[in-house]
């Protein structure tokens, strides 16, 4: 089955549209990807989305327009990946849509709301869409997150000694061969929010690390992150901006401590604080190899310090093992649409938290109404590449 993953996440700069063709084969279900687009959304869409993050107070004229205007634009995106790598001829979407908000009460997740109407996607393609993923987990007592973790242990089955799969987004989460999966803490979100502050808006992260490099880490800072709760909590566990929001480094922060230091330097420091979250989570699960994805993996200073951290243990992208690292959570969720829409339940209650393993998400009909497959009665026990 020729499947589109849609995917934007917490740094919410744009979509990630990627093209897999599925097979299962036994007990294997075999992934081959064949390629992808990124769009980027439209500076208008990005601020009214940028305003609606917690800890803002929104209208919910504002959310009926963010969940048409973002179902558009991925409505776009699976257009123009079905045209250009697929040839026209993909017969599934999953879309992930849009967190904007994850209702974390202490140890519990009670609701979780992704925008981005599948209807309108539905409507541009003619296809069936897969979309609203993470509710049913939680309603299962589950996290909701991190939801790609069961295409993680699929794959990860396949690799000698105990390999990690980590993606560092906006929030950086991890996957462990047993199952214990959780977000680490803040990836990107604080960095980026910072060197947006400091460069007036002129700037969406810190490039190549740039700014970071050219600091120094202070260290009663650092410490003083390190303290919160979060880290300490046991897995099954999640976050997201609603925590590491653009406001909560001044919110954790002595005022006077920040406003003698330099944007470098504070880039350095949020910088040392998401490696060495990660890198605490890492030695966690005694893991031996490190294989990383998401927009992290692209600021060399952030994985230089990752990788001084975890000595002795190889840190390397999943574009070394043949899955590009940009798009490897759109070809999960294509992955998790292949299931849903097989009748294969897409969680692993080890790794979120849930009462049982959950077929997940919702189904909107394409063009042509909604013709299932036949039901598969048993689930995939690994995932390979073609």
């Amino acid at each position: 089955m020729l499947v589109i993953g849609l995917m934007s996440g917490t740094s919410f700069d744009g979509i990630d549209a990627a093209a897999a063709e599925l097979r299962l084969a036994g007990d294997t279900l075999l992934l081959k990807p064949l390629g992808m687009v990124s769009e980027p959304y439209d500076a208008g869409l990005r601020e009214l989305l940028a305003g609606a993050l917690p800890p803002a107070a929104v209208p919910l004229a504002d959310v009926c327009r963010l969940d048409t205007l973002i179902g558009q634009a991925f409505a776009a995106a699976a257009a123009r990946v079905n045209s250009e790598v697929c040839g026209g001829r993909a017969e599934l979407i999953a879309s992930h849509g849009q967190t904007v908000y994850h209702w974390v009460d202490g140890d519990r997740v009670r609701g979780t709301l992704q925008l981005g109407q599948p209807a309108w996607i539905a409507e541009a393609t003619g296809l069936p869409v897969v979309a609203d993923f993470r509710p049913r987990d939680v309603a299962a007592g589950g996290q909701g997150a991190p939801l790609v973790s069961l295409v993680d242990l699929l794959w990860l089955r396949s690799r000698p000694g105990t390999p990690v799969a980590l993606n560092i987004g906006g929030i950086a989460n991890l996957t462990a061969p047993d199952g214990t999966a959780f977000d680490t803490g803040p990836g990107c979100a604080l960095t980026d929010a910072a060197a947006r502050e400091s460069s007036g808006g002129r700037l969406a992260y810190d490039a190549d690390g740039a700014l970071a490099a050219r600091g120094r880490v202070h260290r009663p800072l650092l410490e003083r992150l390190l303290a919160d709760p979060y880290y300490a909590r046991p897995a099954p566990k999640t976050t997201g901006k609603e925590l590491f929001h653009p406001g909560y480094l001044r919110a954790t922060a002595d005022p006077g401590t920040l406003s003698g230091l330099s944007a470098e330097d504070i880039l350095a420091t949020l910088t040392e604080l998401t490696a060495r979250t990660i890198a605490d989570a890492v030695r966690s699960v005694s893991a031996t190899e490190v294989i990383a994805s998401g927009g992290g993996t692209r600021n060399p200073v952030l994985m230089r310090c990752l990788s001084a951290m975890v000595p002795g243990i190889p840190v390397r992208v999943s574009d070394d093992l043949g899955l590009p690292s940009a798009a490897k959570e759109a070809y999960a969720f294509a992955v998790l649409g292949f299931l849903t829409l097989h009748g294969l339940a897409g969680t692993d209650p080890v790794s979120t938290g849930a009462r049982h393993p959950s077929i997940l998400g919702s189904v909107t009909p394409g063009r042509d109404g909604l013709r299932l497959p036949a039901r598969v009665e048993q689930g995939p026990a690994r995932l390979e590449l073609e």
